[in-house]
């Protein structure tokens, strides 16, 4: 109780601007590296690969924001928007780096291998699942679609975050521990956050019924 207490009053004093400023440094970063030779022979890959990655480790860290709070206590709610917008910037950034360093605009070929290669339609309708999200973490859009609306649209949080990791995982194809246990955490931690919420609404009073 002393430490959740502790970083309840930390997290009180800590505003969640400063996740963009920080977010904001990677990719700048990333084309620093690359203009300078510092990613390698192949920096347009190192550079999708790096955006990606990172957009999942964000996926993982958002899911963690809830269970964290029912569990334990650990209210890091207020950080859960920028972290959820600064993920679809990752994204959006990774699949960028494709279409434009990698597919040099070639839209006819690049939506051939989106139809032709599984590991991309995946992707694909992961990024596509987190627009809408992304489009409508704002105040705003709470108030226009009602509280219960917006959270009925954010369950799309779900299927966005295992279809990003089932892309990681195909694409690398030998099946190495790294994406696997990413996708094993979102698939844990996606059925966990279940679990949390229908203990939190399911009423305490076996009597109780929604007309008392």
């Amino acid at each position: 109780m002393f430490l959740t207490d502790s970083v309840n009053r930390a997290v009180r004093r800590v505003p969640a601007w400063p996740i963009y400023t920080v977010g904001a440094a990677l990719p700048v970063w990333l084309l620093w590296r690359g203009t300078t030779g510092g990613l390698g022979v192949d920096p347009v890959k190192a550079i999708e690969d790096t955006l990606g990655l990172w957009g999942l480790k964000l996926i993982v860290v958002g899911l963690c924001i809830s269970p964290l709070r029912r569990a334990f206590g650990v209210n890091l709610i207020k950080y859960r928007r920028a972290i959820g917008l600064l993920t679809f910037f990752y994204i959006l950034l990774h699949f960028l780096a494709w279409i434009v360093l990698d597919m040099g605009l070639l839209w006819g070929q690049a939506l051939s291998d989106i139809v032709k290669r599984p590991y991309i339609t995946v992707g694909m309708a992961g990024l596509l699942a987190m627009v809408p999200l992304a489009l409508t973490s704002n105040d705003w859009s709470v108030r226009k679609l009602g509280a219960a609306r917006w959270q009925r649209l954010h369950l799309l949080t779900y299927p966005a975050a295992v279809t990003g990791a089932v892309h990681y995982l195909w694409l690398v194809k030998a099946w190495p521990l790294e994406p696997v246990l990413y996708l094993a955490a979102i698939i844990a931690l996606t059925g966990l956050r279940t679990i949390l919420k229908r203990r939190a609404t399911r009423p305490s009073n076996p009597f109780y019924s929604a007309g008392t």
